[in-house]
């Protein structure tokens, strides 16, 4: 292997490094269930037909730069350091809750970064940086499409939307109560440098994006099936933005697969089938707190759903299980990746305070479960 493959491989490697553990993973259970008919019943296809339709929305529309001209806006109308700071962190918490909390992360960190450069307040980054993180993750509890896990358990659970948003309301709630009063300390109050927002790029393509995810909304509430959604989305998206479609995140789709294939061989091995569901159903929130701090709280939910019926208790496990280590949520690890390529020597920082914060908030969110479950 010569050196271009090889740097290749490590990028591909470090970049999809969950992908690669949910193959190696998927591939390793087929030795002890041989392949058959039955794989193709593992994969739950609505699920990811709707995440292919939500994903190509929201792509098309960050290609307009909606959010961060909206963003930019905003920003501009705070009169201090502290209402700025307060603006860059309640945009992902917001955001998230319809736009899911990694993009709301790939958008709005690099134009924190971005902005604090040019503000000359670099100091901030780290603090910043991370109550973005964790709003981007608090904010996405709320809908069933703010983050992967939610839709998915949100189409295994037969709740409907209120019900669903009824159930996560208090925890999104406080979280947003928490995220308030952290930015009250983010120095004293004094004037800010102007931003000035950049115009939307092609303005009349958000009529096509607005449509598009009205019918992934159709989908999610059950009126049309997901495979007709991500039909007429793909041929809404091949004249308004054939780029957004190419940019779709498939390698969350093929982790999604290659999990669920994953998955449903443990549970044809009738011990480890066993285990899992005696684990899983003394506790199924506390089941997946832990199990997101070690492989994340995507797959603990695709691991964890065939083991146990208290879909409730593993929709708020798996959402709050999303605080706490760097990898317990996927979209985590965007954040760690900005603010490493523009602040080298910051992350150490970033782990330190990253982790003491998101500590923090998931034992209150811990708490407050066990207060709603008495």
């Amino acid at each position: 292997m010569n050196k271009t493959a090889a740097l290749k491989l490590k990028f591909f490697l470090e970049n999809e490094a969950f992908l690669c553990a949910a193959l190696l993973l998927a591939a390793v259970s087929c030795f002890f269930v041989a392949p058959d008919r039955q794989y193709l019943s593992y994969i739950d296809w609505n699920t990811l037909l709707l995440l292919f339709s939500l994903m190509a929305v929201i792509k098309g529309v960050q290609h307009t730069g909606l959010f961060t001209y909206i963003g930019a806006r905003l920003v501009k109308r705070a009169s201090s350091v502290r209402s700025a700071a307060a603006a860059l962190v309640f945009l992902p918490f917001f955001f998230s809750m319809l736009a899911t909390n990694d993009v709301a992360l790939i958008t709005f960190v690099p134009f924190c970064i971005a902005l604090l450069n040019m503000a000359g307040l670099q100091r901030l980054a780290v603090p910043v940086i991370v109550m973005q993180t964790l709003a981007a993750n608090l904010g996405s509890m709320l809908t069933p499409f703010g983050n992967p896990q939610n839709l998915y358990l949100y189409a295994r659970s037969g709740m409907s939307f209120a019900q669903f948003c009824l159930l996560m309301l208090p925890y999104t709630a406080v979280s947003g109560v928490c995220l308030a009063a952290a930015c009250l300390f983010f120095g004293k109050d004094r004037p800010l440098i102007s931003v000035e927002p950049k115009a939307i790029k092609k303005p009349r393509l958000l009529i096509f994006y607005a449509a598009g995810f009205a019918v992934c909304l159709l989908a999610v509430f059950g009126v049309i099936p997901p495979l007709a959604a991500a039909a007429a989305v793909a041929v809404l998206m091949l004249f308004a933005d054939k780029k957004a479609l190419v940019q779709v995140d498939y390698s969350l789709l093929l982790t999604f697969a290659a999990f669920f294939v994953f998955t449903g061989n443990l549970g044809r091995i009738e011990q480890l089938e066993q285990l899992l569901r005696s684990v899983a159903e003394k506790s199924a929130a506390l089941t997946a707190v832990a199990a997101s701090q070690i492989i994340s709280n995507v797959p603990a939910a695709v691991l964890l759903s065939g083991f146990t019926n208290d879909i409730k208790g593993l929709i708020v496990g798996c959402d709050i299980g999303g605080l706490g280590t760097l990898i317990a949520s996927m979209a985590s690890l965007i954040s760690f990746k900005f603010l490493g390529a523009e602040y080298p020597e910051k992350r150490g920082r970033f782990v330190l305070w990253f982790t003491v914060s998101n500590a923090a908030v998931l034992a209150l969110l811990l708490a407050l479960y066990f207060l709603i479950e008495r």
